[in-house]
């Protein structure tokens, strides 16, 4: 079985979030990242259905080669694989559709 689990780039709470050009834009300067604590609790979830069923869990990112230490902390956390979709995360239906290109090109059970 192959399970496919979506992860995300996102500031840690703890980080001093600032903002530039008339507080209309999110400084990243200074910020830590971190997977999103949800999709950290899917991954470690999938993880263990991996190790009880005989099963492959994959992670999946949209973003640039920031997001890499994300992908490498999955890896770290138990995924087989991590795949990044290259491209700047502009908005929720950008990010779909590039899981969903990706997803119909390869075959997951979950």
């Amino acid at each position: 079985m192959k399970i496919l689990v979506c992860i995300s780039h996102v500031p840690d709470t703890t980080s001093k979030i600032n903002f530039t050009e008339n507080n209309s834009k999110f400084d990243k300067n200074g910020v830590q990242f971190i997977i999103n604590p949800n999709d950290e609790f899917g991954l470690t979830r999938a993880i263990w259905f991996k190790e009880k069923n005989n099963a492959s869990v994959d992670v999946i990112n949209v973003g640039l080669q920031e997001t890499e230490p994300t992908l490498r902390k999955a890896l770290a956390i138990g995924a087989d694989k991590a795949i990044r979709i290259n491209i700047e995360p502009k908005d929720s239906s950008v990010v779909a559709k590039s899981i969903t290109d990706y997803i119909m090109d390869n075959s997951y059970d979950l």
